[in-house]
Formats: C-alpha cells, sequence, structure tokens
C-alpha cells in the first residue's frame, strides 16, 4: 500500500512513519509548511509548524530511509483555521484549533491531494486505534494510553476519511513511543511534546487575539459585570481576551461578598460585555450541537458519554438527532462549558461522532 506520512517534525510522527515503513507499505514522508511566514508562528523546535521542525521532520525520513517532501498548505491553513480561530472568538465562542486543523487540513487537503497523487493512506502519529465493526465499516476507539489518547480531536473524521488513514501509535504507550524512537536513532527521541496553539508565538492566547483583531468592532472594550446584581465590577479591552469558566486574569476591582472566586459565566460580542459569578453557576447539564460529522452511521438516540474538551472528563449523557441537530442530555454535569466547543460523543471506546456546541444550558 502507497502511504503518504505526514512528519511533523515530532517524535510521535517519526515513529509512526517508521513503523508503516516497516510494515512493508510504500511509504512518502511529507512535512506542512503551515505559516505563511514562518516568524510570525511559534518559533523553537516542539515538534509542530517551524523551521526547525521541518528540519527535524527530514532528517528522521533520512534515518528511516524514505522520500521526503515540504507541502505548502499556509494560505488553505491560514483561511480554514487562523481566520476560523479569530472569526470564533470575535462571536464569543471558544473554538479548537487543532481540532480544525484535522478536519480542514491534514484529513481534507492532504488526504485530497494524496489520494489525487495515488496514495491509498495518511499515516500520522495521532494516538488512536482503527478496528473493522462486525457492519463492516472503519471504526475509530480511544488509544491504549489513555493519558495520551488524542481520539477527540479526531471526531470531526467521517466514515471516508477513516477509511484512508492509519494510526500507528495507538496500541502503545508514549514511553514505548520514545524508547523506540531512541533505538531507531531517531534525533527526535527526546524531543519535548507540543502543546500550545502552533500560530500563537508564545501562547499568550488572549495577547494575540488582541493584536490581531485590535479594534475590530464591536469587541473593542467593554464592561465586567455581576450576574447577581447587574454591577459593574472593572473594564476590558476585548472580550475575545476571556472564555467561559475563566478564573484568572480578570482584574476585578471589587470582591465578592461571600469572598469567593467569580468565573466568566457569559460574553456577550455585541456590547462587549463580560458576565461573571459564582462556580456554581457554571454547572451545564444540556447541550445542543450543530455541524455534526459522524464516524460511522447516523444515530437517532444513544446512551453515550461525551467529552467536552481535549483530555477532559467524560460525561454520561443521553444523545438525540434530528437533521443537523444534536441534542445532549448530560447525567453528569460540567462546569465552564462554552459554545465554539466540540463534544465528542463515545460508546465505551468508540467514537461515534461529533457537533460544535452551540448553546448550553
Amino acid at each position: 500500500m502507497k502511504v503518504l506520512a505526514a512528519m511533523s517534525g515530532g517524535v510521535d510522527s517519526a515513529v509512526a512513519a517508521a513503523r508503516a515503513a516497516e510494515a512493508g507499505h510504500d511509504v512518502t514522508g511529507i512535512h506542512l509548511a503551515l505559516s505563511r511566514n514562518p516568524a510570525s508562528y511559534r518559533s523553537g523546535a516542539r515538534g509542530c509548524c517551524t523551521i526547525e521542525d521541518s528540519n527535524d521532520a527530514r532528517r528522521a525520513a533520512d534515518v528511516i530511509g524514505i522520500p521526503f517532501y515540504v507541502w505548502d498548505l499556509s494560505e488553505r491553513f491560514h483561511e480554514d483555521v487562523v481566520e476560523d480561530f479569530m472569526d470564533e472568538y470575535a462571536a464569543g465562542r471558544t473554538p479548537n484549533p487543532c481540532l480544525r486543523c484535522n478536519e480542514k487540513i491534514k484529513f481534507a487537503a492532504v488526504l485530497d491531494r494524496a489520494l489525487a497523487l495515488g496514495f491509498d493512506a495518511v499515516a500520522t502519529g495521532h494516538y488512536a486505534q482503527l478496528r473493522t465493526g462486525a457492519d463492516g465499516l472503519i471504526e475509530m476507539h480511544r488509544a491504549v494510553d489513555h493519558g495520551k489518547d488524542q481520539s477527540y480531536v479526531l471526531g470531526v473524521l467521517d466514515q471516508h476519511q477513516l477509511a484512508h488513514s492509519l494510526f500507528p501509535l495507538g496500541d502503545s504507550p508514549k514511553s514505548a513511543v520514545r524508547a523506540e524512537a531512541a533505538e531507531r536513532g531517531l534525533l527526535v527521541a527526546d524531543k519535548p511534546d507540543s502543546h500550545d496553539i502552533c500560530f500563537v508565538a508564545d501562547g499568550d492566547n488572549a495577547g494575540w487575539l488582541r493584536e490581531k483583531l485590535g479594534d475590530r468592532a464591536p469587541n473593542h472594550g467593554g464592561a465586567i459585570v455581576d450576574e447577581a446584581t447587574g454591577e459593574e465590577l472593572g473594564r476590558h479591552q476585548g472580550s475575545y481576551g476571556f472564555t467561559i469558566g475563566q478564573r484568572k486574569g480578570l482584574r476585578l476591582g471589587t470582591p465578592a461578598a461571600d469572598g469567593k472566586p467569580r468565573f466568566v459565566l457569559d460574553i456577550e460580542p455585541v456590547s462587549g460585555t463580560v458576565t461573571v459569578g459564582p462556580r456554581e453557576r457554571l454547572a451545564v447539564h444540556r447541550l445542543s450541537g450543530i455541524k455534526p460529522r459522524w464516524c460511522g452511521s447516523v444515530p437517532t438516540r444513544l446512551d453515550a458519554t461525551v467529552q467536552l474538551r481535549a483530555h477532559g472528563d467524560e460525561h454520561r449523557a443521553v444523545v438525540a438527532t434530528a437533521g443537523d441537530r444534536v441534542d445532549i442530555e448530560l447525567l453528569d454535569p460540567a462546569f465552564g462549558i462554552a459554545p465554539g466547543q466540540a463534544a465528542v460523543i463515545y460508546d465505551g471506546s468508540r467514537v461515534v461522532g461529533s457537533a460544535t456546541i452551540a448553546t448550553t444550558a
């Protein structure tokens, strides 16, 4: 099988490419150039999206003994991921750019090009497992290493994409992957994992958004108000600097009457009003989702679990679908859930699909 291995420059994708080659596949490595100006994105070798990462990926391909190319998808990435990130925050929502990158770039733009060039599948270093179900469909399951499981950010993949994907690391703990990299002579064996958003150079999301959005109306400045009293507690320079559930960095001049910390409960982007209150007001029992993406067949009603953030807890839930709407009743309440986040639905370890949270109650 002809396999295109996406090599980010980190240890996971390098070992995934090596395993694919060792399994007898005809493997070609590619690195994605995602920044229109590499200096404007994150600097320092962290396993994704920098010049250093490109060089690390090339060296790994040389060690493995496979051809290697760099594909420039910077314009598509900026439009589908970076602009989407800014637009969502400007609208008072909290997006997940890594999930959007998987949907729009790695398993859409890359996979489409790979198939057009005669490749059969794309291999990545994501931690998830693929199995063929009793109905013949390809199922995606959580990785063996639950601490590294990345099925949440892959919950946007449909059956066509799963049928042309390989996740060679899904059955291995991360410690074993690093040990294997060292044994194979891959210099990235001890390279740190990437955790920050790749296009935010210093990890300061609020500062980055303030710089990029600037005075874009109607988000420039507004009031921070107490939910219970309506009292204005402070001012801010942009509602895009806040997210639901945020506690730190509120800079409130007036302490709460009970002395307890306040949390962001609501963001109103038109007026720029940010509403704060006690933690118990963050409890969410019901969600409505839009833009569903199903990994296989579409359920009408399902007793399931739902994960609401990357590496977050699972919540028991009842899921019902009607067209492009997904209604989720949480049997275990969640806290600090914001519109724009992804709700990924599981049946046991199997990923059923995902939806973008539109409203919470």
